[in-house]
Order: structure tokens, then sequence, then C-alpha cells
């Protein structure tokens, strides 16, 4: 089947210069926000969306889009498979989650399935934008409350060799921005690289 350039028949999606956005979340009335917040940003459109896993699948083969929108909890197959079949069958397909889980051991195992990206639906109205832009610039995005506590601390334990290591980060320094809690961006490809590395080394003596 050609892939088609909306389900939702938005003009916005017509030009073959928008860039394409699935949105993936059981509640209807969060999709439509979020479709109205992404729209906020003309270089953006959604044109399609799923509320559960394999309406995805199926929307993303007809569509071919530019990046999906994946929410962990959703009914039947969850998230996180839902990214691993995604990412088994459109390698090069941004995905970014987003997710009320603020748990860090939910972030890190969207991470370590395939998304490139991870927002909690409470900070959405603020950061959503931006995590689009930077996943499509090649920086994996993490969320302000995670980076500041979550994923540094966890990927720590984990060089220290209890527990595995992610094969999604696997060679290549990747460029990772988190935000400081006033606001201000920082740049912490260094910090984060080492903690990937460290990981690197405790699975290559595992």
């Amino acid at each position: 089947m050609n892939a088609v350039r909306s389900t939702n028949k938005n003009s916005r999606c017509d030009p073959p210069e928008a860039k394409r956005i699935v949105i993936v979340d059981d509640h209807p009335l969060f999709r439509k926000g979020l479709e109205q917040l992404i729209h906020s940003d003309s270089a953006f459109a959604v044109c399609g969306e799923a509320g559960n896993a394999s309406e995805a699948m199926e929307v993303i083969r007809r569509l071919h889009p530019d990046l999906v929108i994946v929410d962990l909890s959703l009914p039947g197959a969850n998230g996180i498979e839902l990214i691993k079949n995604i990412r088994a069958e459109f390698v090069k397909l941004p995905i970014l989650v987003l997710s009320m889980h603020d748990e860090s051991l939910y972030a890190l195992r969207a991470m370590r399935a395939g998304a490139d990206g991870y927002v909690m639906k409470h900070e959405a109205m603020t950061n959503v934008v931006q995590a689009i832009h930077e996943v499509f610039n090649g920086r994996p995005y993490l969320s302000p409350a995670m980076a500041a506590q979550g994923i540094p601390k966890l990927t720590h334990r984990q060089a220290a060799g209890q527990g595995a290591a992610p094969s999604r980060f696997e060679g290549g320094r990747m460029a990772w921005r988190v935000w400081q809690r006033g606001g201000r961006e920082v740049a912490a490809s260094e910090a984060v690289g080492s903690y990937w590395g460290g990981w690197r080394s405790a699975a290559a003596k595992g």
C-alpha cells in the first residue's frame, strides 16, 4: 500500500516539507489537546492518531510519518512493546514517549526499547515542542525531572554492574541536552556519555 499524507484530512500535512507526526494515546481528548499544542509550531503537523498498539502500527504503515509520539499506558500491548515493534519494522523512525509515569525506570525501559526521548505528561505544555525539535535534530531528549534526578543516578548503578547495558546506545557519542530546574539549558553530553561508557564496559565484562 502506498503511503498517504494523512489519515485525518489535515491540510497541514499536504506540503511535502511538513514534518508529519502520529500520536498514540488512548484518550481522545488528550490527543486533541496535544495536537493543538503541536500545531502551535508551524513546522509540525499531526497527520494520524491511534488509541492502541495495533491501530498505531496500521497508521504508521499507511503514513510513514516523520515521528511517532507514544504513551506507555495503552490497552492491550503496552507502549514499551509498541516501541519495540516500531523499532523492529521502522529502524530510523524517531519515537518520543509522552508518559504520566515519573519513575526513572519507565524512562530507562523506554529508551532501551528504542525511544529517542521521554517527556512527562505534566510537563507537556512547556516541553513537548522543544522535545520534538531536539529529536528531529538528532539529539535524544529527556524530561527535566528525569534528567535531574532519575536517569543519571540509575545509569551510574548500572555502570557498577547491577544491570544490562542498553543496546540502543551502543557506539558513538550521544549529545544529550538537559534542563536545570531554573530553566537554563546546559550541555550534558560528556557526563551522560561517561555513564553509557560505563554501561558498555560493564556489559563487556559480563
